[in-house]
């Protein structure tokens, strides 16, 4: 049971991830790559500065700082310089892979005798497991709290109206290209967060942790859409994603002791995700069957 609820706790800090990519993919309607570099950039920063002695508390918020400046560049060369939003991203994904290296000084580090976020709660909790859950669920809690205020204010309100409908937006007089950036900005810092927390986790950032991480994100908000179907709140939607998020750990390590080979587990990631994605399709197609034969 261990390793499920290593998979448990896993999936939560992975569902900051998502929560912050539903900002650009659902609300913003934007194709941001941007955040499997802002994902490392979160890690390498956070992990940099508490090997430099930084308090980790402060260095896990320096990461979100980094995550937002990331966003920012994406959408200044998107806004101020009319690049398509799918490859201004694949510009910044390109550039902060290097800017990730000059960060760490090399193309990994470790966190190895260097207190994390979690060790404050070394003296109550001895399990490390609890430990990451607890930091976990705390920080996933303000996030959502958080992002459910943000949506209520006017501001949340004029980037919802952006991504829904950008000219009808800027006819109402909303600065839509600054909402972009600041939707962006938003998505990236919380990225980043949940990139510091999982290389606290781990023990060490790599230069490498980002690649591939948008299927995972991705396959939180869909999972959690596809079993909680029904009309939510917002605060509702953003918990379905982190309960996408711990599902789809679950899976996989459902998946990977049945005996797959663990080189596989991108390809299994894929397929998870096309499967959920293929879901409400099959469902609706079953449907429209049982009633032409229900008409027989």
């Amino acid at each position: 049971m261990g390793i499920y609820f290593s998979a448990l706790y896993q999936g939560i800090l992975w569902g900051i991830m998502g929560l912050g990519l539903y900002i650009s993919f659902r609300i913003l309607r934007f194709a941001d790559l941007t955040s499997e570099a802002s994902f490392t950039l979160g890690a390498a920063s956070a992990v940099t500065l508490i090997t430099m002695g930084v308090n980790p508390i402060l260095a896990t918020f320096a990461s979100i700082v980094t995550g937002m400046l990331a966003g920012l560049v994406t959408g200044l060369l998107t806004t101020y310089f009319d690049i398509p939003a799918l490859l201004a991203s694949i510009i910044s994904l390109t550039g902060f892979y290097s800017i990730n290296l000059r960060v760490m000084g090399s193309p990994n580090l470790s966190l190895r005798g260097f207190d994390t976020i979690y060790s404050y709660l070394n003296t109550i909790i001895d399990s490390n497991q609890y430990q990451r859950a607890i930091v976990g669920i705390i920080v996933v809690s303000i996030v959502i709290m958080f992002m459910t205020y943000l949506f209520k204010t006017d501001l949340g309100q004029a980037i919802i109206a952006t991504g829904d409908n950008e000219i009808m937006a800027a006819s109402f007089g909303i600065k839509t290209n600054t909402m972009k950036r600041l939707a962006l900005m938003f998505a990236n810092g919380f990225i980043a967060l949940s990139g510091a927390l999982v290389a606290q986790d781990n023990g060490f950032s790599d230069v490498q942790m980002g690649t591939g991480t948008v299927v995972v994100a991705m396959s939180s908000i869909v999972i959690g859409e596809v079993i909680l179907r029904k009309q939510m709140k917002l605060s509702g939607r953003f918990i379905s994603i982190v309960i996408g998020s711990v599902i789809y750990r679950l899976i996989i390590v459902f998946v990977l002791q049945l005996g797959f080979n663990p080189n596989d587990f991108r390809l299994i990631s894929a397929l998870i995700l096309a499967v959920f994605l293929a879901l409400p399709a099959i469902s609706k197609k079953m449907g429209l069957s049982k009633a032409k034969l229900g008409n027989l």
